[in-house]
């Protein structure tokens, strides 16, 4: 086992592990980490504990230090740089006509890289933007193809929930999410309802998708024909934490039991 910690490098939405060096690395420290594109700044994400050898890219780098006061200062330098870096390329994509919707700029910290991250749906010829880029920076460009969740994430925002993105703020992998996972929690398939402030399926819907199959499990499907004490009837809703269903009867409207009250009978 070794001791690891998790790392949001400052170009990059991707947890990397490094060797914490013998530092007492928590979360939300910031450090100053080696790449093979040179020092980077980044936040730690996941605080140190230990982690199998086969699960590690073998060898891991070491964190080189905890961000000095200097080293902030440097970043904030950066990333200032960067944005004016970003609104010369919006403004350059728009002279050769390309379609490319730009989400950020960021520099390494040693500034030996320069990252552009843009959202277009389709694909962009944009080799005469990066030439142009390069001549003025004088540094190595590169422009990345984001996907509309990724730009959520780096751009932020609250969700329906009313508190900021999850994946903004504490989310560093994009898990699958299907629609199944909606009906699973018998939710409306509203767009409105179910979908995030990035247009596709709301990372939330995982979280709870195996409580709600687990509940689920000693409950009857909806449209299930069962016969109780007051007759023949059709399940139409149900509670999964009452442990609850309604029946609806032809002539007697819609009537609520509690599960252990409950008699089912395919028809």
């Amino acid at each position: 086992m070794y001791d690891v910690v998790g790392i949001v490098l400052n170009n990059s939405d991707e947890l990397n592990y490094y060797s914490p060096n013998s530092l007492p690395l928590k979360e939300k420290d910031v450090v100053i980490v080696n790449t093979e594109n040179g020092l980077q700044i980044g936040v730690v994400k996941k605080g140190v504990y230990q982690e199998s050898k086969d699960n590690l890219s073998s060898p891991i780098e070491k964190v080189v230090r905890v961000a000095t006061k200097k080293d902030l200062i440097v970043n904030e330098k950066n990333e200032k740089e960067a944005n004016k870096a970003l609104k010369y390329a919006k403004k350059v994509a728009k002279d050769l006509g390309l379609d490319m919707n730009f989400v950020d700029a960021k520099y390494t910290f040693s500034c030996n890289q320069l990252y552009f991250y843009f959202v277009s749906s389709a694909r962009v010829d944009f080799r005469e933007l990066a030439k142009k880029l390069a001549q003025k920076y004088k540094t190595r460009i590169e422009l990345r193809q984001i996907g509309v969740r990724d730009k959520a994430k780096r751009v932020g925002g609250l969700g329906p929930c009313g508190l900021f993105l999850c994946c903004n703020t504490f989310l560093t992998d994009f898990n699958s999410v299907s629609i199944n996972m909606a009906k699973n929690q018998l939710l409306a398939l509203n767009p409105t309802k179910i979908n995030g402030v990035c247009g596709r399926l709301l990372c939330c819907l995982n979280y709870e998708d195996d409580v709600y199959t687990e509940l689920k499990k000693d409950m009857p499907s909806l449209g299930t024909i069962v016969e109780t004490k007051d007759g023949v009837g059709k399940i139409v809703s149900m509670d999964v934490f009452k442990k609850a269903v309604k029946v609806e009867y032809k002539n007697q409207g819609i009537i609520e039991y509690e599960i252990n009250e409950l008699f089912t009978k395919n028809n």
